[in-house]
């Protein structure tokens, strides 16, 4: 009787450890989704010059962000891989080459957010610029800088600076995922048309980060 039982428990738990092990094989990945990030201070500063409409109290600090946890990364980690891209100004760096110790690379490329379903093959770029100054133009960064160079374009008129639509962000990450970004603003509360009154250096953005291996955006 023993030994009946027992080949029975054996049975049992192999059917088991089968019937399990075959589920985990068959599941497909989680569906990635679009995530939006509202009001990301890229260095503010405490105040505001009207004389020259110039921020002032700037710390001069990135703010680090990281795609694969979606959270704002202390700079006590700056000399570390935690962070994927930094925002200061309308300056973005990648955590590469002269910006940081990771590998990611950048590409900025047309089309629509939406339609954009993977991520290219080549064409990525790390920072090659010695020391990237904040709100300075520079076509040596990976998302270069300055007016009609980069994601944005100024309007003189209007004296704000204005995404420029069709423009999308790829993130090749340290780990080797990928990730897509549109700006959708750079004025605190993302207003729909913005003035000079509204207060600049806050990034909304909306990305889709993938965490397998793959280049697919959906």
């Amino acid at each position: 009787m023993n030994l009946i039982k027992s080949i029975l428990l054996i049975a049992v738990v192999s059917g088991f450890v089968i019937a399990f092990t075959g589920c985990n094989e068959s599941e497909d990945p989680v569906p990635v989704v679009a995530t939006t990030i509202t009001n990301l201070a890229a260095d503010p500063g405490t105040g505001f010059n009207p004389a020259n409409g110039q921020p002032t109290g700037l710390t001069r600090k990135f703010t680090l962000f990281s795609f694969k946890t979606g959270e704002i990364i202390l700079n006590t980690d700056s000399a570390t891989i935690k962070w994927d891209l930094g925002f200061n100004g309308t300056t973005i760096i990648v955590n590469s080459a002269m910006s940081g110790p990771g590998t990611s690379q950048a590409q900025l490329v047309n089309g629509i957010f939406d339609e954009l379903t993977t991520a290219p093959a080549d064409g990525y770029k790390s920072d090659n610029d010695p020391a990237p100054i904040a709100g300075a133009p520079n076509p040596n960064l990976a998302i270069p800088t300055g007016s009609g160079q980069g994601w944005y374009t100024y309007d003189g008129a209007a004296q704000v600076n204005r995404p420029t639509a069709g423009k999308v962000i790829i993130v090749k990450t340290s780990e080797g995922r990928y990730a897509k970004m549109e700006i959708v603003s750079y004025y605190k509360d993302a207003p729909a048309s913005p003035t000079s009154a509204n207060i600049a250096r806050y990034y909304t953005f909306r990305y889709v980060y993938q965490p397998n291996d793959t280049k697919a955006f959906n």
